[in-house]
C-alpha cells in the first residue's frame, strides 16, 4: 500500500496544515490490517505528490524539495512507524523520470527542448533529486527511528531484463548499456554512491553531480530493493536519437519485442498485454546479486492484467503467469539471491494511473455494478491453496 502526501498534508509542508481525516483514515486502515494478520508494507510516495509543492517552486524539479519530503517522512515515521516495519521511499523513480519527462505522457512535462531535439535534462535532474530525497529520509529514519522502531526502509524500481537483439557485438554492448541506464542509474548511487560511468560519458554535463557527502550518503541508504517485474525485452544498437520510442535517449539503443530472427521472449498472454518470460525474473535477480554483492530484494509487483477476459472471474492466464514467476523466484533463492518476499499486483482491481480501472489486475474482482462487491478470482483460490498447503 501507499500513503498519499496530499491527503496527509494537503499543502505538502507541516506549516500548511496537516488533515486529520486523511491521517485517522490510515491509522484506521493500518489496525485493521494487522487485526487481520495482514503486515503492512507502506509506500512514501508512488508516483503522486502535492500540486501545492509544484505550483511554489516546481515541486522535485527543485532541490529545495528534499526538506519538504524529509518533514513529510518524518511525520509519517512519528505517526506510523510503531505498527509499520517495511517503508519503501520511492516507487519506480526510473519511470517517472524516463515517461513523464523525456516522453510526456501526462502533458505537463515543461522541458520542450528534450521533446524537440531529445537532447534532455530534466529528466536527470528529477532523479537526482529523487535519490536526494530517498538517501536523506533513509539517514532520519535510521538514526532515528529503526533501532526503536525496528523497520526497515528500502526503495522500489521497475525491472525487466535485457536479451541482446541479435549476436552482433554492437547490440550486446546496447544491452549493457539499456540496464545501466535503467537500473544502473538508481542502483549504482545506492549501493556504489555514484551513476555508472557510461552515464557519465554519454549524458555529460546534464547528468547532476554529487557531492562527497552525497555520495557518502547514498551509498548503502537501502536496506532492501524492491523490484517490480512483468515482462523482459530485447535490446538494439540505435544510435540515431530520433528512432527512439520509449527507452532513454542518450542510451544509444532501443527495447524490442521482437529479435532479429522474428521470435519474441516467452510467450504472448492472449488476455493481457505483455510477453510472459519468467526467465528474466530469474535473471534480473541473479544480475542484481552478482553485480550489487547479493542485497536484499522483495518482488513488490508481479502480474498481469485480464483486461481481455470474457468472465474477469475465470483467470487461469493469471494462474499461468504468477505459478511460473513463484517458481523462477524460488530456482533464484535456491541460487542464492537474497529474496525475502513475494506480492502479488494486486490484490484488488485497481487504479492504474494510464488505464484507469480498465485493466483487472487483481486477485479480488471489484464488482462496480453491484456496490464494488469483492468477488475472488480463481487465481486468488489457488493462490490462497497454495499458500496454505507450503505452511502446513
Amino acid at each position: 500500500m501507499s500513503i498519499s502526501w496530499n491527503r496527509i498534508m494537503p499543502d505538502g509542508t507541516l506549516n500548511g496544515g496537516i488533515n486529520q481525516e486523511g491521517i485517522n483514515f490510515y491509522n484506521n486502515l493500518i489496525n485493521e490490517l494487522l487485526k487481520n494478520g495482514i503486515e503492512p508494507f507502506v509506500g512514501i510516495m508512488h508516483f503522486d505528490y502535492p500540486l501545492a509543492l509544484k505550483q511554489k517552486f516546481g515541486g522535485f524539479l527543485n532541490r529545495s524539495i528534499v526538506k519538504y519530503y524529509k518533514e513529510y517522512s518524518e511525520f509519517l515515521f512519528k505517526t506510523y512507524g510503531d505498527r509499520v516495519k517495511h517503508w519503501t521511499t520511492f516507487n519506480e523513480a526510473e519511470v517517472v523520470a524516463i515517461y513523464q519527462f523525456m516522453f510526456n505522457i501526462d502533458h505537463i512535462s515543461t522541458d520542450q527542448s528534450c521533446q524537440n531535439t531529445k537532447i534532455c535534462t530534466q529528466s536527470y535532474i528529477i532523479l537526482h533529486n529523487f535519490l536526494l530525497a530517498h538517501a536523506t529520509t533513509s539517514k532520519l529514519y535510521r538514526t532515528k527511528f529503526q533501532a526503536i522502531q525496528g523497520g526497515e526502509i528500502g526503495l522500489v524500481l521497475s525491472s525487466g531484463r535485457y536479451v541482446p537483439y541479435s549476436s552482433k557485438p554492437e547490440d550486446v554492448i546496447a544491452t549493457q548499456r539499456l540496464m545501466d541506464f535503467y537500473w544502473g542509474w538508481v542502483l549504482d548511487p545506492l549501493f556504489r554512491g555514484d551513476y555508472p560511468k557510461i552515464m557519465k560519458k554519454l549524458v555529460g554535463n546534464r547528468l547532476p553531480k554529487f557531492t562527497k557527502k552525497e555520495k557518502h550518503m547514498l551509498k548503502g541508504s537501502a536496506n532492501f530493493v524492491g523490484i517490480n517485474y512483468y515482462t523482459s525485452h530485447f535490446a538494439r544498437h540505435e544510435p540515431n536519437r530520433t528512432k527512439i520510442m520509449s527507452d532513454n535517449y542518450d542510451a544509444l539503443a532501443v527495447s524490442e519485442t521482437i529479435n532479429a530472427e522474428g521470435n519474441t521472449l516467452g510467450y504472448k498472454d492472449q488476455y493481457g498485454w505483455i510477453d510472459v518470460y519468467p526467465e528474466g525474473l530469474y535473471n534480473m535477480l541473479t544480475y542484481i546479486k552478482k553485480k550489487y554483492k547479493n542485497p536484499k530484494i522483495y518482488i513488490t509487483e508481479n502480474g498481469t492484467p485480464s483486461s481481455k477476459l470474457p468472465n474477469p472471474l475465470r483467470d487461469e492466464h493469471r494462474i499461468a503467469y504468477v505459478a511460473a514467476h513463484i517458481n523462477a523466484t524460488k530456482s533464484a533463492i535456491d541460487d542464492g539471491v537474497n529474496v525475502r518476499g513475494y506480492f502479488v499486483w494486486s490484490a484488488f482491481d485497481t487504479f492504474e494511473f494510464q488505464g484507469g480501472y480498465s485493466g483487472n489486475w487483481g486477485l479480488y474482482h471489484v464488482d462496480f455494478n453491484d456496490s464494488l462487491k469483492r468477488i475472488p478470482t480463481d487465481t486468488a483460490k489457488w493462490f490462497l491453496i497454495s499458500i496454505l498447503v507450503d505452511y502446513q
